[in-house]
């Protein structure tokens, strides 16, 4: 006797499960941290957001189009890319997210 497979899963789970198991590739896992982060800190009442850079050149640059190819559940989450166009103006732009805490008109914590 065989079983049946289960296939009451979607491709998508793989960002949107709260709960079981998920197969994901090493970036896709790192690509579900921010969304992750923001569920979490919203669960506590937070107002986040989350500011993501980087650059094709990088070791990850497959992160950054994975994170891509999910924009709308970025958006849903306020997770932002803003990929740099070198290492230097991408980490000058993560560092400069920081500051936001600073600015009377910002709109997260």
């Amino acid at each position: 006797m065989t079983m049946a497979p289960d296939v009451s899963f979607t491709l998508a789970d793989r960002y949107t499960a709260l709960d079981g198991e998920v197969l994901v590739t090493g970036i896709q896992a790192l690509a579900r941290l921010p969304i992750d982060q923001m569920r979490a800190d919203r669960a506590k009442g937070w107002k986040t957001a989350s500011y993501v850079s980087g650059y094709q050149g990088s070791p990850l640059g497959g992160f950054d189009r994975e994170l891509l190819a999910n924009g709308k559940l970025l958006e849903e989450f306020g997770v932002h890319l803003w990929p740099g166009l070198n290492e230097e103006l991408a980490a000058t732009s993560v560092a400069g997210s920081q500051l936001v805490s600073t600015m009377k008109t910002a709109k997260v914590d």
